[in-house]
């Protein structure tokens, strides 16, 4: 049973520093609060702002532009939520059903009508290049004066 709440401990704290991140945080943040506040006794909105300030880190540690500190905070991150996730589970093992319910719901807004996207391009790329993605960072096409005809 201890390696099933670990490995739900580890899901938990994976997807929640993907939110930190990424889209979806402030229903992630309301739901993970709501859940450590439960079983801690603690004010959801207390536990809320542990976890802004552990967000705040994270995003310091990706605007530095440093992969390799940003990797650190991520998995730092990681360990002190799963580790905080794990003792909760511990203490109450009936409250897997609901970190579960939340990993699901929290996956479901992945999987929306946002994350399939199909475009169709006719007549060729005369007027320039065509980039589609999710995150794109320092572009430069062309130089300074933009794409060339």
């Amino acid at each position: 049973m201890e390696a099933e709440l670990m490995a739900l401990a580890t899901a938990g704290a994976t997807a929640l520093v993907q939110r930190m991140v990424g889209d979806g945080w402030e229903r992630a943040r309301t739901r993970i609060a709501a859940f450590f506040a439960a079983r801690s006794g603690a004010d959801p909105e207390t536990v809320g702002e542990e976890l802004e300030a552990a967000r705040e880190d994270l995003l310091r540690a990706e605007s530095v532009g440093d992969e390799t500190t940003a990797g650190e905070a991520r998995a730092e991150a990681r360990i002190e939520w799963r580790a905080r996730m794990r003792r909760s589970l511990l203490a109450d093992p009936e409250s897997a059903g609901e970190l579960r319910s939340i990993l699901d719901e929290l996956a479901s807004h992945d999987s929306g009508p946002a994350s399939s996207v199909t475009n169709s391009i006719s007549g060729g790329v005369q007027h320039g290049p065509v980039i589609q993605a999710a995150t794109i960072q320092n572009l430069k096409i062309g130089g300074q004066d933009g794409p060339r005809p």
